[in-house]
């Protein structure tokens, strides 16, 4: 069974994207076990502190360094990537390089009716920069649009042509690890 971790890209405690691969964990539990990372317990980085980092640093760099693949949850703030998730990948772009030739998924939700277009193509360029080198897959932009009203209450994804979607878009990931 791969070993994959989810990464949430914002500390919101009503995180639709946190809910987003919270389901993607139950949904594809006989495909892959999912671990989710939490990145808004990390300090700021700093260069003055990046060759002695703080235990979640080493944690959370460890569980990306030991997974099979990363599948990355961003929501869109101001037409990019939250600060937290942006920290969180500097803590992996120095010293230790736990994102390189990592295979990479993005997806995205947010409360808003463009979804996270802006900072789904941010992320890619970040992740592309030589300090992270992960491989990212090509296409399969999952976009989920206000968002607060596509989960029920009990966390899981309503639409089924999203959750077809999402089917379709997790099976090019899988090719794409075992690729």
């Amino acid at each position: 069974m791969l070993n994959l971790v989810g990464i949430f890209g914002n500390n919101w405690s009503g995180s639709t994207n946190r809910q987003l691969l919270q389901f993607m964990k139950t949904r594809y539990a006989a495909q892959f076990s999912l671990t989710l990372l939490e990145t808004g317990q990390l300090p700021l980085f700093s260069q003055d502190d990046e060759t002695h980092p703080t235990e979640a640093v080493q944690h959370f760099r460890h569980a990306i360094a030991a997974a099979d693949g990363v599948i990355i949850a961003t929501p869109e703030h101001n037409h990019s990537i939250p600060a937290v998730l942006k920290n969180a990948l500097d803590w992996c772009s120095r010293v230790e390089h736990p994102l390189t030739g990592k295979k990479v998924m993005i997806v995205g939700s947010a409360l808003g009716p463009m979804g996270t277009v802006r900072a789904q193509g941010h992320l890619r360029q970040i992740l592309d920069s030589p300090g992270l080198a992960a491989q990212v897959l090509p296409g399969n932009e999952f976009l989920l649009s206000k968002a607060h009203d596509q989960f029920d209450a009990a966390g899981a994804l309503t639409n089924q042509a999203t959750i077809e979607f999402l089917d379709e878009c997790v099976t090019h990931y899988l090719a794409f690890l075992n690729a």
